[in-house]
């Protein structure tokens, strides 16, 4: 991934926000001020101050844009953010990679100090950072918040779980997402990585809420149905419904 090149698109992107003007003025200089004098003080206000600064509208994605970030960033997309969200990410790409253990403590602490905005921020540069194998723990633990925008933010249009969790951590992360009601239809790699393992979870699930009388999620079946044999067609096929769908019981 080129950080530099995405970085500009990110950038551009800000500035083709409506009266983006002074946002964009005071995020270049402190920029130039960053690169100059490098120091976490600096870094960590920049990153706290980006509503009051730039704001928290909704942002608009031309679809030139989004092409040219997924071709930065293959799976990296920023439909639907805010601007503060996009200006935060922006200002990840900045902090250098060339020391490991800065770049590593300078986020964590980040992580630990953050409020909800600042997590969804975070969760949502995991694609674009460094170091992605170091950032597992710090996914996981997002997975089991119960803070819905936390979740989504690493849960939805980010390939970030599909690329770097294992399979234990992958599993929990799709049930969760079901538990919780997210919109699993928009999990990066949900159908790709869907194993046998998950497969019995989401049975065993569908059961359990067969049993309590409640309806089954269609997406349950996406799960399970690379893994129907001609043993237990039957069996699944009735709980899910014939063709895929299922419903409350009968």
């Amino acid at each position: 991934m080129n950080s530099s090149a995405l970085s500009d698109a990110l950038l551009d992107l800000i500035q083709r926000q409506p009266n983006a003007e002074k946002a964009v003025t005071y995020l270049i200089q402190q920029a130039d001020a960053y690169r100059k004098t490098p120091t976490q003080p600096i870094f960590y206000r920049v990153f706290t101050a980006m509503p009051r600064v730039v704001g928290k509208q909704v942002i608009t994605v031309p679809p030139a844009t989004a092409d040219e970030i997924q071709n930065l960033r293959n799976g990296f997309t920023v439909e639907g953010w805010t601007l503060d969200r996009l200006a935060r990410v922006w200002w990840l790409l900045h902090l250098s990679p060339d020391d490991q253990s800065a770049y590593i403590s300078t986020l964590e602490n980040l992580f630990k100090a953050a409020e909800m905005n600042e997590l969804v921020a975070l969760y949502s540069a995991l694609p674009v950072l460094h170091y992605p194998e170091h950032w597992r723990f710090l996914a996981t633990e997002a997975v089991r918040s119960n803070i819905g925008p936390v979740q989504e933010a690493l849960m939805l249009h980010n390939p970030y779980p599909a690329e770097q969790l294992d399979e234990p951590a992958w599993n929990q992360l799709i049930m969760k997402a079901f538990f919780s009601d997210k919109a699993v239809e928009q999990i990066t790699g949900f159908q790709e990585r869907t194993n046998e393992r998950l497969a019995r979870i989401a049975i065993d699930y569908a059961q359990e809420r067969r049993a309590a009388g409640r309806t089954i999620h269609p997406e349950l079946w996406t799960l399970v149905k690379p893994f129907v044999t001609e043993g237990n067609r039957t069996e699944l096929e009735a709980l899910f419904g014939t063709h895929g769908t299922a419903g409350a019981p009968a």
